[in-house]
């Protein structure tokens, strides 16, 4: 087991975000965490990375307890959070340098991830000059230059248009299929959901509701047998409130 969350809750103020929350993700593993805004899904991504403490249970990594951010925990965000100040290759190497790396080292680690995402082109550019898409790459390539344990993304392709976003998803499986890392990614797409991930973990009310093995092969498309199907059911779990409440 690569991660664990036992019991986890978590509050701001009278208002109870996470309940009890248990979740085991293995080495490897592509969990999606879906649900409606407001469901904990983030909140918990925030403890996985150590932003935030829980009040209740633990978390664990390799049987270690999360006390704070580690460099073993990569974080992408939906905003992608490029220093400005620096080019695209000063971005990325930016990670192995604070590790410890010498320039030349991180520099090297730095263009390695930069090719691995396609952009060797634009080493020298800075992130104004870069579309969305762009800059999620380099997102992305920046925290797996920091050899994280597990990365986490946190609706990373929210902002992006419709089109970017199929390609970026298409660009993250074909790294997964690269350098098989274990990812928690957070979502509220469905379809985004199950054309990732492994396993699909359905959030409602900052409890777990439902979660769905997703055994479709790669690469995937709408028109893969059991996409509509895996969609329809993970739909049922995330709806059925509303539908009771509307009947």
């Amino acid at each position: 087991m690569k991660l664990t969350a036992k019991q986890v809750g978590k509050s701001f103020g009278d208002r109870v975000v996470l309940k009890q929350v248990d979740l085991t993700v293995y080495s490897h593993e592509f969990i999606c965490i879906l649900g409606h805004s407001g469901c904990g899904k983030s909140t918990l991504l925030n403890m996985v990375a150590g932003y935030l403490l829980p009040d209740e249970g633990e978390i664990k990594v390799d049987g270690e307890m999360i006390k704070g951010p580690s460099k073993s925990r990569g974080m992408v965000f939906q905003d992608h959070a490029l220093f400005p100040w620096y080019n695209v290759l000063e971005n990325i190497s930016f990670g192995p340098e604070v590790q410890g790396a010498s320039k030349a080292k991180a520099k090297e680690i730095g263009k390695e991830f930069l090719s691995l995402v396609g952009l060797e082109a634009y080493a020298n550019h800075y992130p104004a000059e870069l579309s969305g898409g762009m800059k999620q790459r380099v997102g992305i390539a920046r925290a797996l230059a920091s050899s994280p344990d597990i990365l986490l993304m946190d609706e990373p392709f929210g902002a992006l248009d419709i089109l970017t976003r199929d390609m970026m998803r298409r660009e993250l499986r074909r790294i997964c299929a690269k350098l098989r890392p274990t990812i928690l990614f957070v979502t509220h797409s469905i379809s985004e959901a199950v054309y990732l991930a492994d396993r699909v973990v359905v959030m409602k009310d900052g409890e777990i509701a439902e979660t769905f093995s997703i055994q479709i092969e790669h690469p995937r498309t709408f028109e893969s047998p059991g996409f509509s199907e895996a969609m329809s059911s993970i739909e049922r779990i995330l709806m059925e409130d509303e539908t009771e409440e509307a009947i």
